[in-house]
């Protein structure tokens, strides 16, 4: 939106041409949602707990969890509109991906809302059926990549990249769709899963966000992506001014989410959150980058999958409990222990799926 005014605005001064710069726009985007976030932040946690909107608490869950029932919870509201706030702001209106992503972001977070309000309301930890969030879920994701599929203009806009090998691509063809949707889908799903101790998942996703938001601005720009030997798409660097609100949002949310949380994110943040990093690796062609750096939310998400088959398969748990921060927990592992070596493990991996870039 200021980007089209700063256009108009350039012809009468110069110095409004700096606007026109991606670089510039994302660290406006990120403080924008930061700041955003920190001050709006007290306002909607009070909302929260006028409006009795607070956790419930698993009966199976580890004993320490049982003092956070009643803590407001859907404060991922409040990263969504840090997030909305400053893409309209700073981002390019005119660009389709700008626009996907955030249009993806917030659908998911629609969902998640509708889950967490079911919860609240009936007290109990039961939201939306299964079949019907995926439901949901499946009909945001498919339009998304049919959408970005039936307008790619280059064939490296659907083919798979493989990191650390140079020119190592694999034409997806039309399996780009269900490849793509199961990245969306998959990636807010496991952000939902990890998102069970406070500040645990929000650290990680900030994370991860801001390096995708690095291999979006590289791939948008031609001597960079030539440089690095990775694909050049065209119009992909607009998406930095997401990452960046992304980033800002999370670190602005993490300041009331930290240890002892005062507020939870709930399923309208962690769903949201996850397909924002799922659409993003899908635009920039990095999923399997996406699939390293998120290694904490694979983790999680495997641990699931794992002790279900398990108990079905033999009448058997691997874990003491899924996902598996839980099972740490109840090794006797202090929960801010539990969180804060799960950021180190998002750090280490996000620094290996950014040495991909020349590591090849």
């Amino acid at each position: 939106m200021l980007l089209w005014l700063a256009d108009y605005l350039s012809q009468y001064h110069r110095s409004f041409h700096v606007f026109q710069y991606i670089t510039f726009r994302t660290i406006l985007s990120a403080l924008t949602a930061l700041i955003f976030a920190l001050w709006f932040g007290p306002c909607m946690i009070a909302w929260l707990s006028k409006k009795q909107l607070g956790q419930q608490v698993r009966n199976e869950g580890p004993e320490s969890h049982y003092r956070k029932a009643g803590t407001p919870t859907m404060g991922g509201a409040l990263i969504l509109l840090a997030i909305t706030v400053a893409c309209l702001l700073w981002g390019n209106l005119a660009n389709r991906y700008f626009w996907v992503v955030l249009l993806v972001t917030l659908s998911f977070g629609v969902i998640g809302w509708f889950d967490d309000y079911r919860k609240v309301s009936r007290k109990n930890t039961k939201g939306l059926p299964g079949r019907w969030k995926l439901c949901y879920q499946s009909f945001i994701a498919l339009a998304a990549v049919v959408y970005l599929y039936f307008t790619s203009t280059t064939p490296v806009q659907t083919d798979l990249i493989l990191p650390f090998f140079k020119h190592a691509i694999i034409p997806l063809g039309f399996f780009y769709i269900i490849f793509a949707y199961f990245v969306v889908v998959g990636a807010s799903n496991a952000v939902n899963l990890t998102d069970g101790l406070d500040g645990l998942a929000i650290l990680p996703t900030v994370l991860v966000g801001g390096a995708l938001g690095v291999f979006a601005y590289l791939s948008g720009h031609l001597a960079f992506s030539q440089y690095l030997a990775i694909p050049h798409i065209e119009g992909v660097g607009e998406l930095c001014v997401f990452c960046a609100a992304l980033v800002g949002a999370g670190l602005g949310f993490l300041w009331f989410n930290a240890y002892p949380a005062q507020v939870f994110m709930g399923d309208v943040g962690s769903l949201a959150l996850g397909a924002a990093l799922g659409i993003v690796a899908v635009c920039v062609r990095q999923e399997i980058v996406l699939f390293i750096m998120g290694g904490v939310f694979v983790m999680e998400t495997l641990s699931v999958i794992l002790q279900v088959a398990s108990f079905k398969l033999r009448g058997r748990r691997i874990f003491r409990m899924a996902p598996i921060h839980h099972h740490f927990e109840l090794m006797g592992w202090p929960e801010p222990k539990v969180i804060v070596r799960f950021w180190i493990m998002t750090v280490v991996l996000v620094l290996v799926g950014l040495a991909s870039l020349k590591l090849r």
